[in-house]
């Protein structure tokens, strides 16, 4: 992560924002997915439908979720009451800060989503649900940080990359014909 540019570590606008939406939520609710129907069910023979079957509303919750829910208040909060110069000096610091903050809501919301659609609440439902968050979190943040967020971002990096170079491109070539 040690050469990204900042270009490479936010979105700039809200076609980009999409993208990476759909990678980072892809790649999450698959992995996500997956690690909850192994905890609760095993490794059985019906392991990957029950992925595969659960993936598509599992992801539009999700996608809603970040962009209609987490992510402004994510950004909310963070650009209002928790940014400072510290952060300021290196993206990566705000990048990491938002996915960290990004994780926990997505978890919050996402373990709720998961109990009601697999009717999971247990005895207790308060301690089910803070049982499936807990686990969640464990797996959610490092799996976000150390996988899924580097591909995005790549992903993301590679797309401006190629935006700019097309912008660049139409610039000279606009220039020459003057």
């Amino acid at each position: 992560m040690g050469n990204l540019t900042k270009e490479q570590l936010m979105p700039k606008n809200f076609k980009e924002e999409l993208l990476f939406t759909a990678v980072m939520a892809g790649l999450m609710v698959l992995v996500m997915a997956g690690y909850n129907i192994a905890l609760t069910d095993g490794f059985g023979h019906h392991y990957l439908r029950e992925v595969l079957v659960g993936y598509p509303l599992a992801l539009i919750v999700a996608a809603i979720c970040d962009l209609g829910i987490i992510g402004p208040g994510v950004k909310y909060l963070f650009f209002h009451f928790i940014i400072n110069d510290y952060m300021k000096q290196k993206q990566i610091r705000i990048a990491l800060t938002i996915s960290c903050l990004m994780v926990a809501g997505m978890v919050t919301l996402m373990s709720l989503f998961g109990m009601v659609v697999t009717q999971n609440f247990g005895a207790n439902p308060g301690l089910t649900y803070l049982h499936t968050w807990i686990f969640n979190l464990f797996m959610a943040l490092p799996l976000q940080l150390l996988i899924v967020g580097p591909i995005a971002r790549a992903i993301l990096g590679a797309v401006q990359r190629r935006t700019a170079a097309k912008a660049t491109a139409e610039a000279t070539a606009k220039t020459l014909e003057d």
